[in-house]
């Protein structure tokens, strides 16, 4: 399936959809673009797709926001600016499919929180991260602040958000802000062998495993174990569930439905 949009591209192939930033020369995210972002993520949400991956194209995955476009915005539409981003964003961050991010070059500012805001990312050996919104006087606004904290830590992310310094794909992989580095121009199929191998397990317990940690992580631990068991519970009387034990059990690969 392709869909028509002025900065980005959709398509879906074998299951899984794929969103590629493409607004030369370097990506930079405009709130035309973002609104955009949304739309697909939405499509690929409703149209039957697996599993989702946002890419770039050419040397950046994206430069974040649009400063020229942001130096002709009024004061007072700034703020809503800013909510478009985080809404944007979070739309991908509790979108129901798993999403990977597959960080072909530069991921900066709004770039890096865009990759941020997926289940996994996967980057190119040459690809570098970077917050740097304090060299322009500004703060990552794009749930950077939040994210970052999350993923690797309140420490490492103050270093990296206070000095707004730049850091390798090798670096983000050892303090855990990527999942994966490999050689350039690999990212994408690195990115659909995750998607591959995901589509091959039980939809619903896909699902059910995301939701339980996405609603679970910020949460106390016996708080979130109520809501794991929650989860498990949506799943135990699927046919899924019946499937997966009868394939364990005749040795065979199961066929799963979703239901």
């Amino acid at each position: 399936m392709n869909m028509e949009f002025k900065n980005i591209r959709y398509r879906t192939e074998e299951g899984v959809a794929s969103i590629t930033l493409d607004r030369p020369p370097a990506n930079a995210l405009s709130t035309a673009m973002i609104e955009e972002i949304r739309s697909a993520v939405e499509l690929a949400s409703s149209d039957g797709s697996g599993a989702l991956i946002i890419t770039g194209a050419g040397q950046f995955f994206a430069a974040g926001a649009d400063v020229k476009e942001m130096a002709q915005i009024r004061a007072g539409d700034i703020e809503n600016v800013v909510r478009q981003g985080q809404e944007t964003f979070q739309r991908i961050a509790e979108c129901p499919l798993p999403t990977i991010a597959a960080v072909n070059g530069m991921a900066i500012g709004g770039g890096n929180e865009l990759a941020m805001s997926c289940d996994f990312r996967v980057a190119a050996d040459s690809a570098r991260f970077g917050q740097p919104e304090v060299t322009l006087g500004l703060i990552p606004a794009y749930g950077g602040t939040q994210r970052m904290a999350r993923l690797i830590g309140v420490s490492r992310a103050k270093e990296l958000i206070l000095t707004g310094n730049m850091i390798s794909a090798q670096e983000a992989l050892r303090i855990g802000l990527v999942n994966r580095v490999v050689p350039g121009g690999e990212e994408m199929r690195a990115a659909r062998d995750i998607a591959r191998t995901i589509l091959q397990r039980a939809p619903l317990a896909v699902k059910a495993s995301k939701s339980a940690i996405d609603r679970g992580a910020a949460l106390p631990l016996r708080e979130g174990l109520d809501r794991e068991r929650e989860a498990f519970m949506r799943v135990a009387g699927s046919e899924d569930l019946r499937e997966g034990i009868e394939a364990f059990v005749g040795k065979r690969q199961p066929k799963f439905r979703g239901k």
